[in-house]
């Protein structure tokens, strides 16, 4: 036993790494820059612990969703670590305020990339001995980066005028292109790549074609209603989650939504409920999976393909991280394409937008006079810092032809005749070595699972989230 793993045992009580995490942690060490591509349920969050306890100072972790921050603060705080904490928008003025004060003290650092923006903690965080900058998520850099959260962009600009540690950039799936995006706009210098196949060959790709909205609708109720062990069903809207999931109550399933628009503390307890079981199903948005490290999900159902191919095998990924076998289901009806086309681009502004952004006084008015939305605000806010007018129509309409061009890829994955697994696995420039008997639906794939799922009784969900979370964390 070398160095590493004894280190690896005293810490964390594990004999062995997993594939490829020894790799990284070695070049982390070494305070080299670090892309890792690793698949869901492989080990991505040891390949900064272990450095931090080993390093002599503390690790930065700018992680994409709340959700997920709290997750792994809770993680750690489990496995006994003390010095973690999360420094967001949890937090009111006097928590913040504290946390600032006593940073030096922590070893793990969980932040956003929207906090780092604020000049407060950039001033601190510069004065601050780091040993690693972990990027948690990294390829939301490019999927939102450009038209949703343009701080994204600005991570590496909090770091550029001081000599910076290592980066480390984790995701469980990258095209080449978010791999190009990752290593431009996070200034990685010369990194050192570890890209592992992000083949899940315990995951059977299904499809079911329908003629109309209502038959797809009827086929994934009925689905569900027999569905045996956990699952999740994805939507690109907070109304549908609501509909549907009150639909598959009024069927008996122990269903709930969960989308960003619903109080903090209610999906909190809904992700909570889901891991323990006391539910079996999440009607959910894209908002929903991050960070829910739940390994005996059975079931992945999409009422409408996702607009990219990175996506989708993020989200059929949460399947089967027991590696047990699962199922991950697309649905498709006519007329499918122009809602996720709609879903994808509505929040680009267009050239009148860019415009009226230029010639009012006040740009930030323009939300509340309905003219532009917060977000698309915030795009036009950035990106009219950093180019001209034109400059950023064109980039406009750039983004609006690359996705386009992802959202083309989907719908030849949703009308392919031939094996869904080696289409999807080119996409990401890699080959598929071994094909498993349960492969695709092309490929001759069945829907009979033999799974085990262990009932519970469901939490009311009549009484106050207060008396809700008190059942969950009792004192």
């Amino acid at each position: 036993m070398n160095m590493l793993q004894q280190q690896l045992t005293r810490y964390f009580g594990h004999e062995a790494f997993r594939p490829g995490q020894q790799d990284v942690i070695e070049a982390v060490l070494r305070g080299e820059d670090v892309v890792a591509v690793l698949p869901t349920g492989s080990g991505k969050s040891l390949c900064y612990q272990l450095p931090t306890k080993l390093l002599p100072h503390a690790t930065l972790i700018i992680s994409p969703l709340l959700s997920l921050m709290q997750d792994q603060v809770e993680q750690l705080k489990k496995m006994g670590e003390r010095r973690v904490i999360a420094l967001n928008s949890f937090l009111n003025r006097s928590e913040k305020q504290h946390v600032l004060q006593t940073l030096s003290q922590y070893e793990f650092i969980f932040t956003s990339p929207e906090m780092l923006q604020q000049s407060n903690v950039r001033q601190l965080l510069r004065q601050l001995p780091l040993s690693l900058i972990v990027v948690d998520e990294a390829h939301c850099l490019s999927q939102w980066g450009f038209d949703f959260r343009p701080d994204y962009l600005q991570i590496a600009d909090v770091f550029s005028d001081m000599k910076r540690p290592g980066i480390l950039a984790l995701s469980a799936t990258a095209t080449m292109q978010v791999l190009r995006d990752i290593k431009l706009y996070l200034h990685m210098q010369q990194p050192f790549e570890l890209i592992q196949p992000i083949d899940r060959p315990n995951i059977r790709l299904m499809r079911e074609s329908f003629m109309t909205q209502e038959e797809k609708l009827a086929w994934a109720y009925d689905y569900i209603v027999r569905a045996n062990g956990a699952g999740i069903l994805y939507t690109q809207s907070r109304k549908k989650c609501e509909q549907y999931a009150e639909a598959l109550m009024m069927r008996q399933v122990r269903v709930a939504y969960y989308h960003a628009g619903m109080d903090l503390y209610d999906r909190q307890l809904i992700q909570q409920q889901f891991l323990d079981g006391h539910i079996d199903w999440v009607v959910a948005t894209n908002a929903f999976g991050m960070g829910v490290h739940k390994d005996d999900v059975r079931h992945i159902v999409h009422d409408v393909f996702p607009a990219t191919m990175a996506n989708y095998m993020q989200e059929i990924g949460r399947a089967g991280r027991d590696g047990k076998e699962a199922i991950a289901v697309l649905l498709y009806a006519q007329g499918d394409e122009q809602v996720v086309t709609y879903v994808a681009t509505e929040e680009l502004p267009n050239d009148l937008q860019v415009d009226a952004y230029m010639l009012h006084a006040q740009p930030q008015q323009l939300v509340q006079e309905g003219a532009v939305s917060e977000t698309q605000f915030r795009v036009l806010h950035y990106w009219l810092q950093q180019k001209n007018p034109a400059e950023v129509k064109q980039l406009m309409a750039q983004l609006r032809l690359q996705k386009s061009n992802e959202i083309d890829a989907m719908q030849r994955v949703v009308h392919a005749t031939t094996c869904l697994r080696h289409m999807i696995i080119g996409a990401f420039g890699q080959q598929l070595h071994e094909k498993v008997a349960q492969c695709c639906v092309n490929c001759g794939a069945t829907y009979e699972l033999h799974v085990e799922a262990p009932k519970k009784e469901a939490f009311a969900m009549d009484v106050t989230w207060q008396e809700r979370l008190s059942a969950l964390f009792p004192q």
